[in-house]
């Protein structure tokens, strides 16, 4: 009977649906251990170098969360985006974006913001916003929905981190996240140079 009805789901985007998991997982782990596990495995910040665990929480950071709400958030948005994106670019291309995106932001959170934790996913939410708006990109030409969603969200970011610095929002990860979709979805569709040369 249950494989039955699990066998209505479409199953398609195991890095996205294995993502989600382990950041719920993460929640409950966080309210079963009041907070431990998220200051010493899920949050970034800078500790000793020679220190194993901060080498792991640069990229454990996109995993957890501070509370349900905050992972509603932020999965909400990696739900509906995700699943199109790993059919289109791959499972692997993805988790390598998901990777370099978690590291980026916490090295720079480590370098430049030392003495504030960084903990959640809106810089992958951000990434795979920018990169859907190379989902139809035509070679030779710039897709207009990166213009108005660089300019929505990144420009509104760097306004809110502007005017509440200490809002408890990290809009350094959601810039860093866009600019690294932006990147992504640029070396993944640019044209060839042969093809540039056609065009």
């Amino acid at each position: 009977m249950l494989k039955k009805l699990l066998g209505k789901f479409q199953y398609n985007s195991p890095v996205i649906l294995t993502f989600t998991l382990l950041a719920l997982c993460a929640v409950l782990l966080n309210y079963i251990t009041n907070g431990w596990s998220n200051r010493y495995i899920f949050s970034v910040y800078r500790t000793k170098f020679y220190s194993p665990m901060q080498y792991l929480r640069m990229f454990t950071h996109v995993i957890g969360h501070v509370n349900y709400a905050h992972f509603i958030g932020n999965f909400t948005i990696i739900l509906l985006i995700g699943p199109m994106l790993e059919e289109k670019y791959g499972s692997r291309d993805l988790i390598e974006m998901i990777a370099v995106t978690a590291f980026v932001t916490g090295l720079i959170q480590v370098i430049f913001f030392p003495h504030v934790a960084l903990l959640g996913a809106s810089g992958i939410a951000f990434m795979l916003i920018l990169l859907s708006s190379f989902a139809n990109y035509q070679k030779g030409r710039i897709p207009i929905t990166l213009i108005l969603v660089a300019v929505i969200y990144l420009s509104g970011e760097i306004i809110e981190g502007i005017r509440n610095p200490h809002d408890n929002i990290s809009q350094m990860a959601h810039i860093v996240g866009g600019v690294c979709g932006t990147l992504f979805g640029w070396a993944i569709t640019k044209p060839s140079r042969q093809e540039s040369s056609i065009i």
